[in-house]
């Protein structure tokens, strides 16, 4: 079984931050940090190099496959700030509906500057993705 490249580290999430280079995404990204730690009242932790998550839950497939995940997160990608939620959680589409410009992957949403979502939105979707996955999973 292949083992999860992606794990909760002890490296800085300011380092992380601090190191984004473009100066609007660097601002962006922190205000997001901030943001999503005041919804949740969890500590951000970086897993990997390239992830700013928060809180943690354990999953394990029918396949057999198991691991750790952040409950959300956030990383600063080339083309995108990369927000990663539950793939489904409670009133998603009509969420991302009012969201504001976004793109969508399974289990992410992309964004390029923050001006161009409704925060309000956001802060249901973390809210919402955050109690999906307690609900579903073992949460630490």
């Amino acid at each position: 079984m292949a083992k999860n490249k992606t794990t909760e580290t002890e490296h800085s999430v300011s380092a992380y931050l601090n190191a984004i280079a473009h100066e609007k995404r660097r601002s962006d990204c922190t205000e997001l940090v901030a943001f999503i730690t005041a919804q949740t009242e969890l500590e951000p932790k970086m897993w990997g190099a390239g992830i700013v998550g928060f809180g943690s839950y354990h999953y394990k497939y029918e396949s057999g496959h198991e691991g750790d995940a952040p409950l959300i997160g956030l990383a600063s990608r080339a083309n995108a700030i990369t927000l990663y939620m539950a793939s489904d959680f409670d009133q998603k589409e009509p969420l991302l509906q009012r969201f504001g410009k976004h793109k969508t992957g399974k289990g992410c949403i992309y964004i390029q500057k923050l001006e161009d979502i409704d925060t309000e939105v956001l802060g249901q979707m973390v809210q919402n993705s955050v109690k999906y996955l307690k609900d579903r999973y073992q949460t630490t």
